[in-house]
């Protein structure tokens, strides 16, 4: 790889190079819409982009918070029990109070989230727990927290007000509200990392940690706020996930965080930190969303479907790990270059 200019620095390359990425998933999800339009009949009816955009809709929220902790070089594997818990407190709270609004029913799931959030931000910075053994061990203790309030039963479609089940069938503007919701999440997400202060520092601490605290960003408290964040949008996706599927249960959620993570990953979020993009995860979503919909129609067996959600994750991360070496070995040639032209302008003064 070739440096354009001497001044070009490591993070404006893998931010050009990553966008590229995005470039190449848009062009994918393209040709996966147009083979499975030629292929399934049923594909491109209005109907069944309606259950993309639903299905697609919770795990687009969740990704906008879990692409915040990637980019601080952290991961939130936990994501599908808080996703799961708060789902079967939201249809648990409204099975015994019927009369509740469901903006106060979303706030209650948000809080949730918000907290186990909280959990895994100070197990990572006051803890100092890798983030990745940390909220493994919280994706289990959410989830025996289900299991432990729900008392192994669940909340059927029938105990719920009918507002809460036609909730997810109400539209704005011809689009499905779940999807309004992620469309407003997606938007506020890529606002907040694209012009606020404390947004940007989330890529100087991927970037480099070491000179982020140098620079007086505060580190621990970033990275606790990106974790918060993850939680009480995976919050909101247990409110949506229970307004979308009415029956609930302890095991709601489980292997959500796949979905999650994958979206994020092949959406060209850098699992290296410091480089990624809102648009990337909401492409990365959507790209899952249109293949599994796209296998279903096709009959194709549920271990393709799966088998190539692990291969894109797989090549995801090879190819970040192979940009990132490039990059790494071309601002090591230029400091080279740079010194011994600094030398050699020693020598001739």
């Amino acid at each position: 790889m070739r440096l354009a200019s001497p001044h070009v620095s490591l993070h404006t390359l893998a931010v050009a190079a990553f966008r590229l990425r995005e470039l190449g998933i848009a062009v994918a999800l393209i040709v996966a819409v147009a083979v499975f339009a030629t292929r399934a009949d049923a594909f491109l009816t209005t109907g069944n982009w309606r259950n993309i955009s639903v299905s697609v809709a919770v795990v687009v929220a969740v990704a906008v918070g879990q692409t915040m902790v990637v980019l601080t070089r952290n991961i939130d594997l936990s994501v599908g029990s808080v996703v799961g818990l708060s789902a079967f407190i939201s249809a648990d709270t409204l099975s015994a109070h019927n009369g509740l609004p469901i903006a106060v029913v979303a706030g209650i799931a948000i809080a949730v989230g918000l907290g186990c959030g909280l959990v895994n931000g100070l197990l990572v910075t006051v803890g100092r727990v890798p983030a990745i053994i940390a909220t493994l061990g919280t994706l289990y203790v959410f989830r025996g927290l289900v299991h432990q309030v729900s008392g192994g039963s669940q909340v059927l479609a029938f105990e719920l007000p009918s507002s809460f089940k036609t909730f997810a069938l109400r539209e704005v503007l011809g689009v499905p509200a779940l999807a309004v919701i992620a469309i407003v999440v997606a938007l506020l997400g890529a606002a907040t990392l694209r012009w606020t202060h404390w947004g940007r520092d989330f890529y100087a601490i991927g970037s480099n940690p070491d000179a982020a605290r140098l620079s007086g960003i505060p580190v621990a408290r970033r990275v606790l706020l990106a974790f918060a964040i993850c939680g009480a949008l995976a919050g909101l996706g247990g409110f949506m996930f229970a307004a979308r599927f009415a029956n609930v249960s302890a095991a709601s959620g489980s292997g959500f965080e796949f979905d999650v993570i994958s979206a994020v990953v092949i959406g060209g979020v850098n699992v290296f930190g410091g480089v990624g993009t809102v648009l990337g995860a909401v492409l990365g979503g959507l790209f899952i969303g249109v293949i599994e919909n796209g296998f279903t129609l096709l009959k194709i067996n549920e271990f393709w479907k799966t088998a190539f959600q692990g291969f894109a994750i797989v090549a995801a991360v090879t190819v970040d790990a192979l940009v990132t070496q490039r990059l790494q070995e071309a601002l090591r040639r230029r400091r080279r270059r740079e010194a011994r032209a600094a030398a050699h302008a020693e020598a001739a003064g």
